[in-house]
């Protein structure tokens, strides 16, 4: 249903899995890559502490894949980029299809930010959700703390045709088990259709 792989003109998404992503890079990236704690401040999961644990991500990512959930990739740089090749973060989509919608979300290792690859990916991931899946709308949000979320969300939401829908109070919760605001976007399939023309 989803694709298995996705190329952009920077990067390429492929399917998360243990068959696609190799077990010690990520979890050593996912554990203890420099800057890994405030790459995870405002994001729903704490670094990883054991191996299983990656290997638990990476095998939930397939099966939900499969059974139409979800679609999650690992993003790497294409050739021609800094750290071509690399594992740069995850990004995918979660589907409702009762609503119709797909949620985004994405993280990117520090050394990658600033380099507008959320939304390039964003772009790839919205155009396979209305053009493949028909989906009726795309949502993504953000910690309100989170100001390089923001900004780059901004850029791509408006960059699409969509809008800032407003705060959502006590909708997120951290594996502590707080609960936080989250800033929501979305973007219609109509409106996406108008600004891409």
């Amino acid at each position: 249903m989803f694709p298995e792989t996705i190329e952009t003109d920077r990067l390429r998404l492929e399917a998360r899995s243990p068959e696609t992503v190799d077990l010690d890079e990520c979890y050593r990236i996912c554990s203890s890559d420099p800057d890994i704690d405030e790459v995870t401040e405002h994001l729903a999961w704490d670094p990883h502490e054991t191996k299983k644990e990656t290997l638990e991500f990476l095998k939930r990512g397939r099966e939900r894949f499969e059974e139409g959930e979800a679609a999650s990739y690992v993003i790497r740089p294409r050739e021609g980029e800094d750290g071509a090749g690399e594992l740069a973060g995850f990004g995918g989509f979660h589907v409702d299809w009762e609503k119709r919608t797909a949620l985004l979300g994405t993280w990117l290792r520090k050394r990658f930010w600033g380099r507008g690859y959320s939304g390039e990916r964003a772009a790839a991931l919205v155009e396979v959700a209305f053009d493949d899946l028909d989906l009726e709308v795309v949502a993504v949000s953000h910690h309100p703390d989170n100001e390089n979320s923001r900004r780059a969300i901004e850029r791509y939401v408006d960059r699409l045709g969509g809008r800032r829908e407003g705060l959502l109070r006590n909708h997120m919760t951290f594996p502590d088990g707080t609960v936080h605001d989250e800033v929501r976007y979305t973007i219609t399939q109509a409106e996406w259709r108008e600004a891409t023309a």
